[in-house]
């Protein structure tokens, strides 16, 4: 898997921890019983606590090989791989005082 791919699933994966979402991350394997688990965590009952729930699933292998799409930003004009322009994300958050 490119360097730029697996950063960019796990950096999506830290921003859905950060706004207090579930987020698993492991192995997907099944255990002796035959019952799903990623990680430790078995998934069965990780989905079975949001029935109900209207929900997003994202699912993103870290072994995919495809290439990351290279965007060019539409406010500065750099181009960059990572979900908004690093450069602009900086530069709002240092204007804004953070």
């Amino acid at each position: 898997m490119t360097t730029a791919r697996r950063a960019a699933i796990l950096k999506l994966a830290s921003a859905a921890y950060e706004m207090d979402l579930d987020v698993l991350s492991g192995v997907l394997a099944r255990d002796e019983d035959g019952h799903w688990l990623i990680g430790k965590q078995e998934l069965l009952s990780w989905l079975s606590r949001h029935e109900g729930e209207d929900l997003v699933l994202v699912l993103g292998s870290l072994a995919d090989e495809r290439p990351v799409a290279t965007r060019t930003c539409r406010t500065c004009g750099r181009d960059y791989t990572e979900l908004e322009c690093p450069y602009c994300r900086a530069n709002r958050i240092r204007l804004r005082g953070r």
